[in-house]
């Protein structure tokens, strides 16, 4: 069975369930629509939701490659400068326990209510899986093979240290560099959502935001569906893209 239709078959059993709970608890509309009020509601503003998602979309994709780039240069440069490693990589870590929540509205004070302070909330959030998965790549290569390449080149050398990261560190760490990305790929919209949430004029987390504020809850389900849809269809895609660009890396849990 294909990874199409078994999506297919549990988002089936998810909304069965859903509409189960709905007819069970006989819980108000405007606590939990079902799924059948969510699908209407859909229906009727498609074009908003659509206009919306296209914005968010956007911030999603732009923070999703920024962060990335990002990432990707830091875990490079903590490799190369061992120093700067050890000073660096607390700092790192620490900044992690800052709630993303105080940052937004900062980044929307200092960015403004366009798509830029979104895009900042989403690439921060990407920014440090990316560097903390390629980083642990890079510094677990096998000793075997830098031993060797240390026996054919200068390896104390900086133009040998840079064959080593090039030719040998890099491509062995490009699996743990695919982990990273997949996880940001998966958090990506929680960066770009809560930024809408703190100041915006466009995008789901505002579109949400309003219709919780006008008790369209059938409209803020819809908006969110969608905002669900986008997220499983960036993890996959780029999923079968890292698949694609690291055939030497199969999936071992395929056929089970």
């Amino acid at each position: 069975m294909d990874t199409a239709r078994r999506s297919l078959i549990s988002l089936a059993i998810l909304l069965a369930g859903w509409q189960g709970l709905v007819w069970v608890t006989q819980v108000e509309p405007f606590i939990l629509p079902g799924p059948w009020l969510v699908a209407l509601s859909l229906a009727g503003h498609l074009e908003l939701i659509g206009g919306h998602a296209v914005t968010t979309l956007v911030e999603i994709i732009l923070g999703l490659v920024l962060g990335s780039a990002f990432g990707v240069f830091s875990a490079i440069s903590l490799s190369w400068f061992p120093n700067v490693r050890r000073w660096l990589l607390p700092l790192l870590v620490v900044t992690q326990a800052i709630p993303v929540f105080a940052l937004a509205p900062v980044l929307v004070l200092w960015l403004g209510y366009g798509m830029a302070s979104k895009v900042m909330m989403a690439s921060l959030i990407i920014f440090f899986p990316v560097t903390a998965a390629f980083l642990d790549g890079l510094r677990r290569t096998e000793p075997g093979w830098l031993d060797l390449a240390r026996t054919m080149t200068a390896g104390t050398a900086s133009s040998g240290r840079w064959a080593m990261l090039r030719h040998i560190r890099i491509p062995a760490a490009l699996p743990a560099l695919a982990s990273g990305l997949r996880v940001a790929a998966a958090v990506a919209p929680i960066g770009a959502v809560v930024g809408e949430w703190v100041g915006s004029s466009a995008g789901l987390g505002y579109l949400m935001l309003h219709a919780n504020g006008r008790m369209q809850i059938d409209l803020l389900f819809a908006a969110l569906f969608v905002l669900a849809l986008m997220a499983v269809a960036i993890y996959f895609t780029l999923d079968w893209l890292l698949r694609r660009l690291l055939p030497w890396q199969p999936d071992s849990l395929a056929n089970d």
